[in-house]
């Protein structure tokens, strides 16, 4: 189990992004959120094995409007009791 912070920049806002990567998230029994930036790149923190969060990151790139030009990646430590996976909106 890992704990990893993306921040993902291209065309990632306006099409669909953090949807289609809370459905992917959901089906892979991964945990954590996906939030829009002010800059137009989006953060995750997702938690599981490296290989389901490697084909969460193929899943979203699958998108038809989606283009991944970067991910800047960071391990954190685990979130105990973390249950779920969430879309969380900024102010």
């Amino acid at each position: 189990m890992v704990r990893k912070r993306l921040c993902f920049t291209g065309s990632v806002q306006g099409v669909g992004f953090r949807y289609r990567a809370y459905h992917a998230a959901q089906s892979l029994g991964l945990t954590g959120w996906v939030q829009n930036c002010w800059d137009g790149s989006v953060l995750m923190e997702v938690q599981g094995s490296e290989e389901e969060i490697d084909r969460l990151i193929v899943t979203i790139n699958k998108g038809m409007f989606v283009s991944i030009d970067n991910i800047d990646c960071q391990t954190l430590p685990l979130e105990e009791g973390e249950r779920s996976f969430k879309i969380r909106y900024y102010e």
